[in-house]
């Protein structure tokens, strides 16, 4: 427990009599100065905790006496068999997680360790929350603007550094560094809620009302009932209405659903009673802090698709063929496409449309990058920009790649097409289990598409989630044929094998063969060595450690300019740093 001179002070008047004590008495037992007694005894005062009284000679100490008894916080362990531990650190604050295995429990308990302050303490830091709330300057702009949160967030740390200091000279900085952070989770973050937020090993965070623990999804373990609970439906609904206006957009009674993201990326969605009956809600989508790479896929740790598929995709990602991921919740659709955008030539200029920003681009690309979002309508039903209104637009921006985060209606299919009818490489994700589903979807209501609009598309790639072992495949790699004017039918080019856990390929490829021929000139013996090429290049890559986003994305710049160099030394093993 992080304890500092106010509860010290109260401590000892809880044990005084009429709880009530002689300010230089108190300075005398504490071996503190009676000022400094005096200055928190103020604050607590001005709280309702602390009465103070003068006596008429000046130069006597005044009198404390305690009006109010605080309680520390309960905090109830779970026991359990040990499955895991590890240390979070949130803003500076030190935590401690470890996963239990309880009796009479069906799902391992997430047990969340955080800083505990004395009561008293607390008391002092709402004080000074509400003094830094009107002391340091907030624009507008800054609140919205997601740009410039970490500076506001630093700025905010410092001042309360600075008070806490003023305040409690004595503290260690350990302490002064966790109390600051406490404060930052309070004023601009989710308050305990950071603690989950800084865990990488979770995917989402659900809360579902004040009267039920949070839930997290761990990557490993899958859901978990945590030992964090919310204080009351009010601090829900404070949270939520805070994300809102952080990403301009309104939560009320009116509109009681949000969709929305956190400046870290992460995506949220939040609904008030009554429409969620059991309470307010607030479901977090995490996002990777370090973004899956192509490396990562190939990875036999991760598996997620074998080296030849990958070269296969960087083919035709290089040469600019139309591409929809697909697949259910969770499959890993924005992730791979995030894999797939690292494997552009720097040399194009790309236009990315989303409705949260989820879609993370190497640095070598972000020369020439537009990030398009869309905008939800004031209370007044004014000022929304759709994602129709955002492809119409960028059409006109001149993009050799659009990148759509996904397709949900019918107009926005027709506008998405019809960028591939008109020259552009579009890529886009859509809900759909199978490269089959994919035509049978867009063919049919609401989509509703004629046949020869998808004639534009090339290929389907199929990711699928494994609840049962928590795994995610690149489940098909297909192309879409088209046979005659009317018709559409696929090709199967590479299947995982569920049995085996292991990617076999089906058919040669055919359309991409031949518009590779057609276009670039290449035949098949020069498109078969190419992919020989960059298999090798992407084998060395994961042994010698190429993994990040911006390490994949310089070794692909270097790539587009001095293919032979990369080639050899590849074909050598050396280092990158050789290069």
């Amino acid at each position: 427990m992080i304890r500092t001179l106010a509860d010290d002070i109260c401590e000892i008047l809880e044990h005084s009599k009429n709880n009530s004590a002689n300010a230089g008495d108190i300075a005398k037992q504490l071996k503190s100065s009676p000022e400094q007694i005096e200055a928190i005894a103020k604050i607590l005062q001005s709280r309702g905790i602390l009465e103070l009284s003068y006596p008429v000679d000046m130069l006597a100490k005044p009198w404390l006496r305690l009006s109010k008894v605080l309680l520390s916080r309960k905090i109830v362990p779970y026991k359990g068999k040990e499955l895991s531990r590890y240390p979070l650190k949130a803003h500076f604050v030190d935590a401690d997680v470890a996963i239990l295995d309880c009796d009479k429990e069906s799902r391992p308990i997430y047990d969340i360790r955080m800083p505990t302050i004395g009561p008293y303490t607390r008391a002092v830091l709402s004080n000074i929350r509400d003094k830094l709330a009107r002391t340091v300057p907030i624009q507008a702009s800054e609140f919205v603007d997601l740009r410039k949160a970490s500076a506001v967030r630093n700025n905010f740390y410092n001042a309360a550094i600075i008070e806490i200091k003023a305040i409690f000279p004595s503290l260690s900085k350990q302490d002064s560094d966790s109390l600051a952070g406490i404060l930052l989770h309070a004023m601009y973050g989710l308050g305990d809620i950071e603690y989950l937020m800084s865990d990488d090993d979770l995917e989402e965070i659900a809360i579902n009302g004040s009267s039920v623990p949070v839930s997290v999804y761990h990557k490993k373990l899958g859901w978990l009932k945590t030992s964090l609970w919310m204080d009351s439906e009010d601090d829900i609904y404070n949270y939520a209405a805070q994300i809102g206006r952080k990403s301009g957009r309104d939560i009320t009674i009116l509109t009681p659903i949000l969709d929305a993201y956190l400046d870290t990326g992460d995506r949220v969605n939040a609904t008030l009673f009554p429409i969620s009956t059991s309470g307010n809600t607030i479901t977090i989508r995490r996002f990777a802090r370090d973004p899956w790479t192509i490396t990562d896929f190939i990875d036999p740790k991760v598996n997620t698709m074998s080296s030849e598929m990958a070269a296969f995709l960087w083919l035709c990602m290089q040469y600019e063929m139309n591409i929809m991921v697909v697949g259910g919740t969770a499959s890993g659709k924005t992730s791979t496409l995030n894999t797939l955008c690292a494997l552009i030539p720097p040399s194009n200029r790309i236009i990315t449309i989303e409705d949260t920003r989820e879609l993370a681009i190497p640095q070598y690309l972000k020369w020439n990058w537009v990030p398009l979002v869309t905008r939800n309508p004031n209370p007044e039903g004014h000022g929304a920009v759709r994602m129709l209104d955002l492809m119409v637009s960028s059409l006109r921006m001149r993009p050799d790649r659009m990148i759509v985060g996904e397709v949900r209606k019918r107009r926005e299919a027709e506008v998405l097409f019809e960028a591939m009818h008109t020259g552009h490489a579009v890529y886009s994700t859509l809900h759909a289990d199978t490269a089959s589903q994919v035509l049978r979807r867009l063919t049919n209501p609401p989509f509703d598409l004629p046949n020869v609009e998808l004639q534009s598309l090339h290929l389907l790639v199929v990711q699928y989630r494994d609840r049962r072992q928590g795994i995610r495949r690149t489940y098909e790699i297909s192309e879409v044929i088209s046979s005659s004017v009317e018709m559409l039918s696929l090709n199967p080019i590479y299947r995982w094998r569920p049995r085996q856990d292991t990617f076999q390929k089906e058919n040669e490829s055919m359309r991409i063969i031949e518009e590779l021929n057609t276009h670039t000139g290449m035949s098949i013996d020069e498109i078969n060595k190419d992919l020989k090429d960059k298999k090798t290049i992407l084998t060395w890559m994961l042994e010698v450690g190429v993994r990040s986003i911006d390490q994949v994305g310089d070794m692909m710049s270097l790539y587009y300019k001095e293919p032979e160099t990369v080639l050899k030394m590849a074909k050598a093993g050396k280092k990158p740093d050789a290069i």
